[in-house]
């Protein structure tokens, strides 16, 4: 997206939202990052999966998590003058989510505070993933940094 076209530190408005898109899970997808990242039996054994309390295989909480941002990167990040993250706070993991389920992430921006730094200022937004059934899968809150317009040398 071209610079004229991002938004600044001062086009955001708290209680503003952004829907940043949706992403279908796969099983594939699902085991490769249990595979390499979070070898769990509910992750990647079928039968322990299906005797657990989730009944099938379900996704790692960090591949959930790994999805939302993907998500949080293209629908908003990217749209903003944005110039990197602080962390992520308080996330919670609030359904399983299994394969064939799609997600779709939504923002809100919840404070800003334009700090001492006269080049950018601070933001922090709600993340919240859903499932196709519209329930809560994921919340956690984004920390990050948005660049000031520059001032007018008029």
């Amino acid at each position: 997206m071209p610079p004229q076209d991002k938004r600044y530190f001062e086009d955001l408005v708290e209680g503003q939202t952004f829907d940043c898109g949706s992403v279908a899970v796969t099983k594939d997808e699902m085991l490769e990052f249990a595979e390499r990242y979070d070898p769990q039996s509910i992750h990647l054994n079928e039968e322990a999966a299906g005797n657990s309390m989730f009944g099938d295989l379900i996704a790692s909480g960090w591949l959930t998590c790994a999805l939302t941002t993907r998500l949080l990167v293209e629908g908003y990040m990217n749209k903003n003058a944005t110039l990197g993250g602080r962390g992520m706070d308080e996330i919670r993991w609030h359904k399983p989510v299994y394969a064939g389920s799609t997600l779709s992430v939504t923002v809100e921006l919840v404070e800003k505070d334009s700090g001492r730094n006269p080049a950018f200022g601070h933001t922090k937004v709600k993340i919240v993933t859903t499932n196709e059934q519209g329930e809560t899968v994921l919340t956690m809150y984004g920390l990050g940094l948005v660049e000031k317009r520059k001032a007018s040398s008029e």
